[in-house]
C-alpha cells in the first residue's frame, strides 16, 4: 500500500537480489529510492521490468571499494536520505581466500571497509536532519569463526561490531542502526554452493525485514535462523571447533 511518505532511501550495493527487492517494496510504500551500484545497467533493466521509473528511483554509480570516490558520491546525492542501507557484498571460497590474498582483500574492502568509509560520511553529516535509520547487511557467518568460511565471516563480524558502535554513536540523534544478520538466501552470491535447501530464504522475504525494521539492533529473519544464531553464540569452543 502506497503510504506517500515523501522520504528517501539510499541503497548502497543496490544490485544484489535482496537490495533489488528492497527497491520494489520501498517504492510500493511511497518512498523515493536512490539505488547505487557499479552495475547501473542491471539496475536500469530491473526498474524498467518492474515499472519503477523516475522520479521514484534514481540510479547512481557507486563502487564500495573505491574509498576515495565516496566523499564525491555522497556530496552528489540529489537529496539527503532518511534511510541508508549498506547491502554491498562479496564472497570467495575460503580456501581461495587463504591461498590468494586478493580475494580476501576484496571481501574486506567490500564487506567491511567500504561500509565504514561511506557510513562514516553519512553518520558525521550533521547537516542531514532527515537521517532516521541505517541498516547494514551482515551474516550468520560473522557470529562464530568456522573452518569453512572464517575469512568471509571475519569481514561480517567486523562490520557487525562497527554497526553496534555506530548505533551508540547516533543514539543521541535518535537515529536507529540495525544489523540484519542473514542466513542462506537464494541469490547470485550463493549460486553453485551446496547449501541446506530447507534453510534457504527468498530475497523478497529477507527484504521485508529490512523495509519493516524496528528498533532492535540485531534482526535475524526466519525462526530457524534465529535458533541457529543463538546456538552459535552460546556453543562451547570445544563444540564450535567441530563445525564444518
Amino acid at each position: 500500500m502506497n503510504q506517500n511518505t515523501g522520504k528517501t532511501v539510499l541503497i548502497l550495493g543496490a544490485n544484489s537480489d535482496v537490495a533489488k527487492q528492497c527497491i520494489r517494496q520501498y517504492v510500493q510504500n511511497g518512498f523515493s529510492v536512490i539505488a547505487a551500484s557499479r552495475n547501473t545497467k542491471s539496475l536500469e533493466d530491473f526498474t524498467i521490468l518492474n515499472n519503477l521509473a523516475a522520479p521514484q528511483v534514481t540510479i547512481m554509480y557507486f563502487d564500495a571499494a573505491d574509498f576515495d570516490s565516496h566523499p564525491q558520491f555522497y556530496a552528489a546525492l540529489p537529496v539527503k536520505p532518511h534511510i541508508v542501507i549498506y547491502a554491498a557484498g562479496y564472497l570467495v571460497d575460503n580456501r581461495k581466500a587463504m591461498m590468494d590474498f586478493k580475494g580476501a582483500r576484496q571481501m574486506m574492502e567490500v564487506n567491511y571497509m567500504g561500509g565504514v568509509s561511506i557510513l562514516n560520511l553519512v553518520a558525521t553529516d550533521q547537516s542531514n536532519s532527515n537521517l532516521e535509520r541505517i541498516v547494514g547487511l551482515s551474516s550468520l557467518s560473522g557470529v562464530r569463526g568456522r573452518k569453512s568460511n572464517f575469512v568471509y565471516g571475519s569481514t561480517k563480524a567486523a562490520f557487525t561490531q562497527y554497526l553496534a558502535g555506530l548505533r551508540q554513536e547516533l543514539a543521541s540523534r535518535s537515529v536507529v542502526v540495525n544489523a540484519l544478520v542473514i542466513g542462506y538466501i537464494r541469490t547470485k552470491i550463493n549460486e553453485g554452493l551446496e547449501l541446506n535447501e530447507s534453510l534457504m530464504m527468498e530475497p523478497e522475504y529477507v527484504a521485508g525485514f529490512i523495509v519493516n525494521a524496528g528498533n532492535s539492533f540485531t534482526i535475524v529473519p526466519n525462526f530457524k535462523w534465529k535458533i541457529i544464531y543463538h546456538i552459535l553464540r552460546l556453543l562451547p569452543e570445544s563444540l564450535a571447533a567441530k563445525l564444518p
